[in-house]
């Protein structure tokens, strides 16, 4: 038998295309397996949004090599696509793929199985810059949420970002096929489908051309029944347009659920990482998101120690964040990247001010999230419970973002139920009643 794993770093867009390529292994016999259970094929899809991605990535590859000596490792993805002759000199690496490259496994692998012969190419690669190839993904890995590819690439040249050197042009599914492959989801058993993308407001663009909109597509989405809802994975605050945030404010299908990069809380670091947006922008939005929503959750992307990022502008985005809003933050702490504008700024931030200004966004998260889940306690909410059995108790999340806890109860994997908010668990997850009025939906 054939058996293949995966193993995947980085967003929910790697997982999706993870997810599709080992289905499209199926027909040649592959059967997917856990990391531990000695596969011929492991498949390493490799982020490198920063360099802790990249370390990974070599870690695995010799965690792999332990478990069968035997097998051929593949690597593909951001890194791969970034640095391919770095990792080809890894030892244990068989094969190197291209962000084009990876799509095209099915053809490529069956010479390289457990096969050593040199004369086999290691790398396949190409310049993804200026491709306009698009290719459809989505996970199934989770019955209770999947992650829907519905855009790729990105034409924002961040400062500090590799995002378009690694995966090219901005470009798109179209409507009409975003929609089928809802529907293909559907037959799945899946209750909540996650839209994500690299620049997913900038959803239209195919074959360089824009042709449709992100409106287009969450307009056409709503009149969809076979899913009950629907998540935007994250979407930048230009392209968030107040037309948007009205219609979701009425709709059916999306949850008031927002992931809304920022990046810094002070315009002249935004300038220095050539951000679209003003701190000013960011306000507005989120003002009109809580004015039509007041129970909207929120989540911010922050970096921390940004070349540039002097004590004082630090203490501006950590001051602006702690007036906002906002439910969570994602910190990050800045990475330098070969080919980046950000190489070029000084002067630069040491690793122990990056720990400590890290350290501080992280606390203030705790307690961001902490005050959002206070002020739902006494509300109703609608929450997907998940197949997790730890302890004698099971989670899921409601509509707005909420992590909810009760006893265990195997009839309530993959339902939707309401439930009421009574009080916050010590490890911070919401508990209260199911109250079983949606009842094994």
């Amino acid at each position: 038998m054939k058996k293949v794993a995966f193993y995947t770093l980085g967003c929910k867009l790697n997982f999706a295309e993870s997810s599709s390529i080992a289905r499209s292994l199926e027909p040649m016999g592959f059967t997917r397996v856990d990391f531990q259970d000695s596969p011929n094929l492991f498949v390493i899809n490799t982020c490198s949004v920063t360099e802790q991605a990249d370390k990974k990535c070599k870690k695995v590859v010799r965690e792999a090599k332990k478990i069968n000596p035997a097998s051929t490792v593949v690597i593909m993805g951001c890194y791969a696509q970034l640095k391919p002759e770095e990792i080809s000199n890894i030892p244990g690496v068989d094969l190197v793929l291209g962000a084009n490259e990876k799509f095209q496994l099915p053809d490529l692998i069956l010479p390289y199985l457990n096969n050593k012969n040199t004369n086999l190419p290691k790398l396949l690669t190409s310049e993804i810059r200026y491709d306009l190839d698009y290719h459809a993904s989505y996970s199934v890995n989770d019955r209770t949420r999947t992650f829907l590819k519905v855009q790729d690439g990105c034409d924002y040249p961040c400062s500090y970002c590799t995002i378009p050197l690694a995966r090219g042009q901005s470009r798109s599914n179209t409507v009409e096929s975003v929609l089928a492959l809802i529907e293909e989801i559907a037959e799945k058993g899946v209750k909540e489908i996650v839209l994500t993308g690299v620049n997913i407001g900038d959803f239209g663009i195919q074959q360089g051309k824009r042709e449709e909109t992100f409106f287009d597509l969450i307009k056409s989405i709503e009149f969809i029944s076979s899913i009950n809802r629907f998540r935007i994975s994250s979407i930048e605050p230009n392209l968030i347009t107040h037309e948007i945030i009205t219609f979701l404010s009425s709709s059916k299908s999306f949850v008031p659920h927002f992931h809304i990069p920022l990046q810094a809380g002070s315009n002249a670091v935004l300038r220095l990482m050539k951000r679209r947006y003003q701190r000013e922008l960011y306000v507005n939005r989120v003002a009109l998101i809580k004015s039509l929503m007041p129970n909207a959750c929120i989540g911010v992307d922050v970096i921390v120690g940004h070349p540039g990022e002097s004590p004082e502008l630090f203490l501006e985005t950590y001051q602006f964040l702690q007036e906002l809003d906002i439910a969570y933050l994602h910190v990050f702490p800045y990475s330098e990247r070969a080919n980046t504008f950000a190489t070029e700024i000084f002067p630069k931030v040491d690793g122990a001010q990056k720990s400590e200004r890290s350290k501080m966004l992280h606390i203030l998260s705790d307690k961001k999230r902490r005050a959002f889940y206070e002020s739902q306690l006494g509300n109703k909410g609608e929450v997907l419970f998940e197949e997790s059995n730890e302890n004698g108790f099971m989670e899921g999340f409601s509509e707005n973002y909420v992590r909810f806890k009760s006893a265990y109860d195997p009839l309530l994997i993959n339902t939707i139920q309401s439930v009421r908010y009574k009080s916050i668990a010590e490890n911070g997850e919401v508990t209260g009643d199911v109250l079983f009025s949606n009842a094994f939906v």
